[in-house]
C-alpha cells in the first residue's frame, strides 16, 4: 500500500504539468484566431453563446484535471489501466469532435475550435500516458526488489 500511495506522489508533477500544458495549448489557438478576426458567437442546440478565452481555458482544464482522475481510478482497479483509459482518451477526443459540423457559426471557428479539440488530446493523451508507464515501471521494480528480499 505504501508503495503504490509514493508511485502516486511520484507521478502527481508530472500529471500537473500534463494538465497544465494541455489547458494551455488551446489558448494561443484562441488569440492567434481571434487576432485574424475569427469570430467565436456560435448557436449550438438553439442557444446563442460567445466562446471566450476563459472558457476555453476553464473548459479545457475541467477536461484535463477528469482525464487525469479518470486515469487515477483505472488505476486502482486494473492492471491494464494505460491500455483502457488510452482508448477511452481518443474516444472522448473523437467524440468530441462529432457536434462541431451541427454548431451554427463561421466554418473559420469550427476549424479553430477542433483544433482546440485536438490540442487538448495531443498534449493531455501521451502525458498522462507516459505517467502510467514511469509508475508501471517504479512498481514492477519495487515489487521485484521486495521479492528479492524476501527470497
Amino acid at each position: 500500500m505504501t508503495t503504490q500511495r509514493n508511485a502516486a506522489r511520484s507521478v502527481r508533477p508530472q500529471r500537473a504539468l500534463a494538465v497544465a500544458g494541455a489547458t494551455a495549448a488551446v489558448a494561443p489557438l484562441w488569440i492567434g484566431a481571434w487576432a485574424m478576426g475569427v469570430e467565436f458567437d456560435v448557436v449550438s442546440g438553439g442557444r446563442p453563446m460567445v466562446v471566450s478565452l476563459p472558457l476555453v481555458l476553464t473548459t479545457a482544464l475541467a477536461v484535463s484535471l477528469a482525464g487525469w482522475g479518470a486515469l487515477a481510478l483505472l488505476e486502482r482497479l486494473t492492471a491494464r489501466a494505460a491500455r483502457i483509459w488510452t482508448a477511452i482518451a481518443v474516444a472522448v477526443l473523437l467524440i468530441s469532435l462529432v457536434p462541431l459540423p451541427a454548431v451554427e457559426t463561421e466554418s473559420a471557428t469550427r476549424v479553430v475550435l477542433a483544433l482546440m479539440h485536438v490540442a487538448v488530446g495531443a498534449v493531455l493523451i501521451p502525458a498522462l500516458r507516459a505517467t502510467t508507464t514511469a509508475r508501471d515501471a517504479t512498481t514492477v521494480a519495487t515489487a521485484t526488489a521486495g521479492a528479492s528480499k524476501r527470497a
